[in-house]
Parts: structure tokens; sequence; C-alpha cells
């Protein structure tokens, strides 16, 4: 299905937040999630359904100073 990583375009085949994470790389990274503006914690991923045209942000911490 093709959804939005990002600003990005891009075609995923799994229907589950953390699956999605993991097609696309992320694994067990430490990073913030949310759906279509909408933040998704992640004890909720396994359970989160990610649809069609879907906008999947993907945020990683920063370090610095």
């Amino acid at each position: 299905m093709k959804i939005s990583v990002n600003g990005d375009p891009h075609e995923v085949t799994s229907e589950r937040l953390s699956a999605v994470l993991d097609e696309l790389g992320y694994g067990a990274a430490k990073v913030a999630t949310a759906i279509n503006e909408a933040f998704v914690p992640a004890g909720q991923r396994t359970t989160t359904p990610v649809q069609e045209g879907d906008r999947l942000e993907i945020v990683a911490p920063r370090q610095g100073g």
C-alpha cells in the first residue's frame, strides 16, 4: 500500500505500525511516531493499523547542546 513517511511516498506491505517500522528499517530504534498528525505511543504500535494514504511521521531524538 502507498503511504507517506516524513513527507516522502513509500510502498509498504505491513498493516500494523510496528511492522511498518521494521519494514522501513527502524526496528527497535527509539523514535516518536504519529499517523495523520495523531501521536501513537510505543505501547500501541503493535495494535495500530496503517492504511492506504496514511501520513506517517517518524522522529528520532537528537543529541546536542
